[in-house]
Parts: structure tokens; C-alpha cells; sequence
């Protein structure tokens, strides 16, 4: 019996080898914690991409120590494959890159879709064409609203405040309102909530519930000053490397990825809305506080419209056109196409 089963045996050893070789390995950094409301879904990308021959190894920006604004270079040097990064923080090596999420620009999401689907070719040109990656991925956290330590009523309200920051058109727009820009990563503003170092901040509902800031803040201004977007990004020799079949299926998968994080987006905010302003809260991932929601007055959109035409578009035009000749063009033909709106160099 043991001799007959040797060949049999020989084959399916012989086999083992081939089957490990046949494992495309995909080394994904990410930026999503198991708190965050991306989590399942980027997770969910990962286990589909497990069931058809990929082996992911996922790492976290946090877990390493890695900051954020580094992970377009770190694609570029192809220590990751795949990294989700947050456009507005990586554009300080580029700030073309923000023209798909300017302050002012897009309020809600509705219009923010527009901007991104008329900028997502050239967005994607340029990434190739200066970091050597290509964006398969783009995504927003969601409205970008106030939260403060004191109380406030409208924008006005921000004078003499110290206001936490993460993009160069967002600093423009909080000194433009006459307050001062606190340049913050997420992971800081808790404590600086809390210190004093900052009186108020600006991120996501979701966010902001699931990292705690209710627990320092106790006012919620409503008005999205930008959608966060986000991309995921992949090293562009890696991604040519991989057969045409594969890169179907990483396609497939991306493509269901954004579709659903679009998703997240619109249904997650208002729910941590609520929860964060003592509102029904039908969640197991926020948690229940009861910080006061700011009524959102049309006079702070169409201040915060005025802004973005008046200073933010010429501000960023000024600095893309030093590193991109032109920039202010291409933006004007996609995104000011989509919204009515033009940017020329102060």
C-alpha cells in the first residue's frame, strides 16, 4: 500500500512549489486602524484578492512609525506596493496634486464627485509622471467640519482661535476667517485639544468620533470645507510587471473598493453626526456624546464660496504654477469646468 501511494505522493509534493510560486505577493501599507469605518472595507479588498491567488502582507503608517506624507515616496522606492495616502498631506511634494480637493470648492458630495471625476486623468498623469505611481483608488473620508473647545456660532467665530490644519489651502482659508493655522497630524490633535494648543479642529464626523475629540470639544460647526480625498496608489513597475490577468483582478477588486468607500462616505458622516451631538446613535463603531451641533447659516457657504474664489484658487495657483507651468489651465479646464469656478495667479 505504501509503495503504490509513493508516486502519488511525489506528484503532489512535486506540486507544492508551483502552487506557492503561483502567490502574487502584495506588500499594502495602510492608514486605516480596526476603529476606523475604512477598515472592513479595505480588509474586504484584501480577503477578495486572498481568494484569487494574491498573498497580501498588510502593514499600518502608525504600527511602523511612518508618516503619512511620506508614502508616495515610499511607493516610488518600491518599498510597499499599494499604500493608501491622504492627497492633501502628500502635496506638499506636489501641489498639483491638492487641486483635486481645494478648499471651498466642493461642499458636499455630490460636488465633490464632479471635481474628482473631471481631475482623475490628469491627477493620475501627474502622479506617474513625477512619483512613478498610478492612483487605483480615490476616495473621500467625507466632509471636512469644525470641531472647538469653546463655543462658536459661524465662521466669524474662528477669529483669534488657533485652528488645527493639514493642507496649505486649508491654513489659507482659517487665516483668511482670521484665525491661525495649527499644522497637526490626526494622531496630535487630541492633545492639543486638550492642552490648549489648539482650540479647534477640522476632520471627518467619523473620524473625529472614533478618535475621541468629543471627549475634548464641545462645539460641531456642519460646514465641509473639503472631502479629505484619498488614493490608493500602486508602484507603477510592479503593477507592469503583473500579468494582464492579474491586473484585472487587482482592478476588479480597487474598483469595488472606491465604489464602497464612496459609499461609506455618504452613509457614515451623518450617523456620527448624530451620535456626536447627542442624536440617535444605532452604531457599534461610534460612540454617544453629546457635544452642541452649530446651525449651518447659507452666509458661512457663501463665505466660505467667497474665500475660495478670492484667495484659496490664486494662493494654490501661485504655488502649483512654480513647479507646474500651466497648473492653473489644466485646473480650470476639469475641476473649475465642474464647478463653475476659475483660478488665476495673485
Amino acid at each position: 500500500m505504501l509503495r503504490s501511494a509513493l508516486p502519488i505522493l511525489s506528484v503532489v509534493l512535486a506540486c507544492v512549489p508551483a502552487l506557492a510560486a503561483a502567490q502574487t505577493p502584495v506588500r499594502w501599507l495602510s492608514q486605516s486602524q480596526e476603529t476606523s469605518s475604512q477598515y472592513p472595507v479595505e480588509t474586504s479588498a484584501m480577503e477578495q484578492l486572498r481568494s484569487e491567488d494574491f498573498t497580501v502582507d498588510r502593514s499600518e503608517f502608525q504600527a511602523l512609525g511612518i508618516k503619512m506624507a511620506d508614502g508616495l515616496r515610499l511607493i516610488r522606492a518600491g518599498t510597499f506596493d499599494v499604500a493608501s495616502i491622504q492627497v492633501g498631506l502628500v502635496a506638499s511634494d506636489d501641489p498639483f496634486l491638492e487641486g483635486i480637493d481645494l478648499i471651498g470648492v466642493s461642499t458636499n458630495l455630490e460636488e465633490l464627485r464632479a471635481s474628482v471625476d473631471a481631475y482623475r486623468d490628469v491627477f493620475a498623469a501627474r502622479l506617474e509622471e513625477r512619483f512613478g505611481v498610478r492612483p487605483v483608488a480615490i476616495w473621500p473620508f467625507g466632509g471636512q467640519i469644525f470641531f472647538c473647545n469653546q463655543a462658536i456660532a459661524n465662521l466669524d467665530d474662528l477669529k483669534g482661535l488657533k485652528v488645527r490644519s493639514f493642507t496649505a489651502s486649508m491654513s489659507a482659508l482659517i487665516e483668511a476667517v482670521g484665525a491661525s493655522p495649527v499644522t497637526l497630524a490626526f494622531p496630535e490633535v487630541y492633545p492639543a485639544l486638550q492642552r490648549g494648543v489648539a482650540s479647534c479642529g477640522i476632520t471627518s464626523a467619523t473620524s473625529a468620533n472614533t478618535g475621541k475629540w468629543p471627549e475634548v470639544t464641545t462645539h460641531v460647526l456642519p460646514l465641509a470645507v473639503s472631502g479629505a480625498v484619498q488614493a490608493h496608489v500602486v508602484n507603477v513597475e510592479w503593477w507592469n510587471s503583473l500579468p494582464a490577468e492579474e491586473q484585472a483582478k487587482l482592478e476588479a477588486a480597487f474598483d469595488k473598493m472606491e465604489t464602497d468607500l464612496w459609499q461609506l462616505a455618504g452613509e457614515t458622516n451623518g450617523l456620527a453626526v448624530a451620535c456626536t451631538t447627542g442624536g440617535a446613535c444605532d452604531s457599534t463603531l461610534y460612540t454617544s456624546y453629546n457635544l452642541e451641533l452649530v446651525a449651518l447659516a447659507e452666509s458661512d457657504l457663501d463665505k466660505l464660496r467667497r474665500i475660495s474664489e478670492n484667495v484659496i484658487l490664486g494662493e494654490w495657483a501661485a504655488r502649483c504654477e512654480r513647479v507646474y507651468e500651466g497648473c492653473a489651465k489644466v485646473w480650470n479646464e476639469t475641476v473649475g469646468t465642474a464647478r463653475g469656478m476659475a483660478a488665476t495667479v495673485n
